[in-house]
């Protein structure tokens, strides 16, 4: 019998935990961030605008604008950067850069493929229907709150207490945190139409994307 063929999704996150962390600085990291929370903060006004636009774009032209498109991916890696450092993985120490190009040396990287075109019908299709039993999922893994609740933020709390007290990141929850986090970043790529592929339901455990089978 032949065996079912596995893609990799054009939207591809990875991280490189380090192989050794600070034990206290997750106590604070909160802190340090607060100035990159102030500029998403005003990111992630801008991106929910511009996906709005980039909407209508699709909706009546049938492509996604690629300064939107590039704009949008760099918000969103710029917050994997982030929440890498932070508090939905605590994979690294390495402060991350203020910036929304990609760094490829940083630790934490997230890559969307740009798609020239796209399905008019598709789009309100997958706004209004398809994305719902992906997001109820997410909210599981994510929360209501944001990227460093839910699912996510109760393994990396566990992860942090080990970490104070035996000076280690157990890679069995390092691996579960990256494949909850890819899963997220799959439904917003595809909920903020950025691809037309439906996110599969599949948990793609490890710091990197899986091989294409």
């Amino acid at each position: 019998m032949k065996k079912p063929t596995r893609s990799v999704y054009p939207a591809r996150l990875e991280g490189e935990l380090a192989p050794e962390l600070n034990r206290w600085l997750w106590l604070f990291k909160w802190f340090l961030l607060i100035p990159h929370y102030f500029i998403l903060l005003f990111l992630w006004l801008a991106f929910i605008v511009t996906t709005v636009v980039a909407f209508f774009a699709v909706l009546f032209k049938g492509r996604y604008p690629r300064g939107i498109f590039d704009f949008n991916v760099g918000v969103m890696r710029w917050s994997w950067r982030v929440a890498y450092y932070g508090y939905s993985a605590l994979g690294t120490d390495e402060y991350p850069p203020f910036t929304l190009a990609p760094v490829p040396d940083y630790p934490a990287t997230l890559e969307i493929d740009y798609q020239e075109s796209r399905s008019r019908g598709w789009t309100m299709i997958k706004w209004l229907l398809l994305a719902i039993p992906q997001f109820v999922i997410v909210s599981i893994f994510a929360g209501s709150r944001g990227w460093e609740c839910g699912l996510i933020g109760v393994l990396v709390f566990i992860a942090a207490v080990v970490l104070l007290f035996r000076k280690r990141y157990p890679h069995e929850i390092f691996d579960l945190v990256m494949g909850l986090n890819r899963w997220v970043v799959r439904v917003l790529a595809f909920a903020a139409l950025m691809r037309d592929e439906y996110p599969p339901f599949r948990l793609d455990t490890g710091a990197k994307e899986p091989a294409a089978k």
